[in-house]
Order: C-alpha cells, then sequence, then structure tokens
C-alpha cells in the first residue's frame, strides 16, 4: 500500500490524517499538520501511541501524572503517546510536520481523543493566540516518553 495522496479525516487535534494500515493489534496512520500550525491538545482514553517524524520541524508538548516536556521535532524524531498523557504539537517550520504514528491496540474511533488545556493555545483554526510559549518554559526534553 502507498500512502493515500487526499486525507482520509481531519483528527480531534486538527491535523490530516491518511490511514495507512490496520490489524488487529495496532492501527498506522500518517498525520500532516500545515507550517505555522499548532493542534489542539489532546488526551486519548485507551490507546498508546509511537511516532515517527518525516519531514518538517516542530514541537511536541507531553503532560503525565505531573511531569511535563516538551521535545523538538525533526525528521527521524521518534517518541511516545502512553494512554492518558496530554500532548499537543506544532508545525514551526516552512513545511508541513509529517509523521507516522501507529496506535495500539487501532485506532477505536471518534470517541477516543479527548480535548484537554494545553501549553499552547489555538484558536478554532490552529493558529497560535496569544502567548506560544508552552506550560513548561520550552526546555527539550527525552524523547521516548513523560513518565
Amino acid at each position: 500500500m502507498r500512502r493515500p495522496a487526499a486525507r482520509d479525516v481531519v483528527a480531534p487535534d486538527g491535523s490530516d490524517v491518511r490511514v495507512l494500515l490496520r490489524l488487529p493489534g495496532g492501527s498506522m496512520a500518517h498525520f500532516e499538520l500545515a507550517p505555522g500550525r499548532t493542534s489542539r491538545a489532546m488526551a486519548h482514553r485507551t490507546v498508546d501511541e509511537i511516532w515517527y517524524v518525516l519531514n518538517g520541524q516542530g514541537e511536541m508538548w507531553r503532560s503525565q501524572d505531573g511531569r511535563q516536556q516538551t521535545v523538538p521535532l525533526d525528521p527521524g524524531t521518534c517518541l511516545s503517546i502512553p494512554v492518558g498523557t496530554h500532548f499537543q504539537f506544532r508545525s514551526t517550520g516552512d513545511n508541513p510536520l509529517e509523521a507516522v504514528a501507529v496506535t495500539m491496540p487501532p485506532w477505536p474511533g471518534e470517541d477516543e481523543a479527548c480535548e484537554v488545556p494545553g501549553a499552547w493555545p489555538v484558536d478554532g483554526r490552529g493558529q497560535p493566540v496569544d502567548g506560544d510559549e508552552p506550560a513548561d518554559g520550552g526546555e527539550p526534553a527525552d524523547a521516548r516518553g513523560p513518565a
């Protein structure tokens, strides 16, 4: 299978999603966020995710069990989003931020993600608004996970 040219859906966080594969143990999708856009902050109810950044530049904020961190995103970065982790990402370069993510178990449907308070305020179109510094001061941290 090849990556579909058109998006399949817009994720609850506002990124464009192209579904790649699905098996009983997990699913894989391509995510894209346009330059200058910021996702809505989300948490997953039942799934873990592993992300691998393909293209672009950006940042990922994660918060879990009182620990927060912001990870720089560029091609080759791999990180985890354990179930229940609050996360938000933004595209800071001139090109779209693109990543492939594996979800375990497979993505169950639109009720999986819930919006949570995030690091960067955004408007309804994913544009930054008043104050664009992460809640933790923007210190780079370990990409393996917040826990």
